[in-house]
């Protein structure tokens, strides 16, 4: 294990207060993407994390298209409050879109059918490990993120809006950008409720 793991690993928090403002180019930024979803392992080496990057006015229009949906479900009265926390998402420098590509899954299944059960919970492992590596990434890089759901409820307006395939399945959404304010601070748990030792 690197020495930088566990300092970086300890610098990965989740940030709200983010500004569209980056200390790399969209270039760089986008290459970082790609890499730490390259590097994330996955079962069989399956590779089934696909990632929409979002920048710029699409980045603004995700959030528009959520905040819509959320128009729909959400009562009146409580409206200000859900609009002005998308308004804090929309202020970031961009989103990562993360999903799971269902075809490599249903071939696996076929293909290794003894394990067919364990393919979709794998999958799953896959987009959570691609996730955090992202996300320790752009903290590497002095990049705030923090992530969302809200899959299923955007998932068809996603779908339309970036012509994405229809085995594709949505999983979470990575806000990005400057670090306006730090995150609050961070309590755990007792060790003795997590972790058991066996000598």
């Amino acid at each position: 294990m690197s020495a930088q793991f566990l300092p970086l690993a300890t610098r990965r928090r989740t940030i709200y207060a983010l500004g569209n403002e980056l200390p790399v180019s969209e270039n760089d930024l986008i290459e970082i993407i790609k890499n730490a979803v390259k590097q994330a392992p996955s079962a069989f080496n399956s590779q089934t994390s696909r990632v929409l990057i979002l920048l710029g006015s699409q980045h603004q229009r995700f959030w528009e298209l959520t905040r819509e949906q959320l128009r729909k479900i959400v009562p009146e009265a409580n409206f200000a409050g859900t609009s002005a926390k998308i308004d804090g998402f929309a202020a970031a420098a961009g989103s990562a879109l993360f999903f799971e590509d269902q075809t490599v899954v249903k071939n696996l299944q076929q293909q290794f059918a003894s394990y067919a059960e364990h393919f979709p919970v794998w999958s799953e492992q896959a987009s959570g490990i691609a996730q955090y590596a992202v996300w320790l990434a752009l903290s590497e890089k002095g990049i705030g993120a923090n992530l969302q759901h809200y899959n299923p409820l955007i998932d068809e307006d996603v779908r339309r809006e970036w012509h994405i395939p229809a085995s594709w399945t949505l999983r979470a959404q990575m806000n990005f950008g400057a670090i306006l304010a730090p995150a609050g601070e961070k309590t755990y748990m007792d060790d003795d409720q997590r972790f058991i030792i066996a000598r």
